[in-house]
């Protein structure tokens, strides 16, 4: 049970850094934001304007890099497993 929540949160940050590459519209959008967790210059530049797709660019290392998961628990996104895991010890 454990490796099917693990790809399923996974999939759900994987989603999440789509949609937000998504919404950094512009290469020079892409680049400050990418700089800004400390990817280096030269990088964030190559990234920004890769031409690849949001699903491409959502499970690159820039992008984890940029938005680990540690991000995402600061935001408060819950994990599935952490979930299921806590209601299997409350019972």
């Amino acid at each position: 049970m454990k490796r099917p929540l693990e790809a399923l949160d996974g999939w759900i940050r994987r989603r999440l850094r789509c949609l937000i590459w998504r919404q950094w519209k512009r290469p020079t959008t892409r680049r400050r934001k990418l700089l800004a967790p400390g990817l280096d210059d030269q990088r964030a530049w190559k990234s920004a304007g890769n031409g690849r797709g949001a699903w491409w660019n959502a499970g690159t290392s820039h992008m984890n890099q940029a938005l680990p998961r540690k991000w995402f628990n600061g935001l408060g996104l819950i994990s599935v497993l952490d979930t299921v895991r806590w209601l299997s010890r409350s019972s």
